[in-house]
């Protein structure tokens, strides 16, 4: 099977441009964000459970999920919120594995931002880690959502510390800089990961 390469980091870290420098070699890039949106598109199972379990008018007019209008009603109650990772983690994990299982790239890359949080490392062979200083995080994701900086900090503390994801990483790739440096760090670890793979066959 597929070696398979978590790649995980807090909000603003930039795994987003990691994955897609790692896209460039042809590796397989199996993006949790992307699942989770598909496991919820119109017609699928997720979706209909959720419009069973509060109503059609949780759907935009285009018959897909309104997403805002979801949050609020987790953001109320925890117990919904319990209800809906019950859900969707299931279905979610269980994509991922078929992703993974469909690969034929030597490596492929499984990005889930809450890996650490969700013990998701436990479907990888190796953990790269995105890190980055609390500050530049919050730099970042005020400039490119515009929000406040007192959102962002509620968000990082909502997600695992950077020292815990740190603890976990086999690989790190330290992206507080202006990113010059992370085609030259993403191709000496596709080298890397391209031996290990062939030694693992």
């Amino acid at each position: 099977m597929t070696m398979v390469i978590g790649l995980t980091g807090g909000i603003g870290s930039g795994k987003t441009t990691v994955a897609n420098l790692f896209a460039e070699y042809g590796i397989d890039i199996i993006d949790a964000d992307v699942i989770a949106r598909d496991v919820v598109a119109p017609g699928s199972a997720g979706l209909n459970a959720i419009k069973q379990k509060l109503g059609s008018d949780i759907l935009l007019t285009d018959g897909q999920l309104n997403r805002s209008k979801l949050r609020d009603a987790i953001f109320n109650d925890s117990s919904l919120k319990s209800w809906l990772d019950n859900l969707l983690h299931p279905l979610i994990r269980e994509k991922m594995q078929a992703e993974i299982i469909a690969s034929t790239a030597p490596y492929c890359l499984l990005v889930v931002p809450l890996m650490v949080e969700n013990n998701l490392q436990q479907m990888t062979d190796r953990l790269l880690v995105v890190d980055v200083s609390e500050e530049v995080q919050i730099s970042r994701t005020t400039a490119r959502d515009g929000v406040s900086a007192e959102q962002v900090v509620k968000i990082l503390a909502a997600q695992a510390s950077r020292q815990q994801r740190l603890d976990v990483a086999d690989d790190v790739i330290c992206n507080n800089g202006d990113g010059s440096n992370l085609r030259e760090k993403t191709a000496q670890l596709h080298q890397y990961y391209l031996a290990l793979a062939k030694s693992n066959i």
